[in-house]
């Protein structure tokens, strides 16, 4: 289901949209949702370096599978 969102775009950006749109036979809405979806890739990767730094910082605790289990009283692993 596709929600209708109200945002503001640079009027160079809208009109380079215009262009690939019209050349590709693509609406603006199109062209948007698979440029944030193909993003999606790289905001993971930012995530990702994030929770890294994190772990390195000591912000974040690892445990191993083992106290994992202890934890959650399951059976041995």
């Amino acid at each position: 289901m596709k929600k209708l969102i109200n945002i503001r775009m640079d009027e160079n950006i809208l009109a380079d949209l215009d262009h690939y749109g019209s050349v590709l036979e693509r609406t603006r809405t199109y062209l948007i949702e698979k440029a944030v979806t193909a993003y999606f890739d790289t905001l993971d990767e930012m995530i990702s370096d994030q929770r890294i730094d994190d772990v390195k910082s000591g912000r974040t605790k690892v445990m191993s599978l083992e106290e994992v289990a202890m934890k959650l009283k399951l059976a041995d692993v």
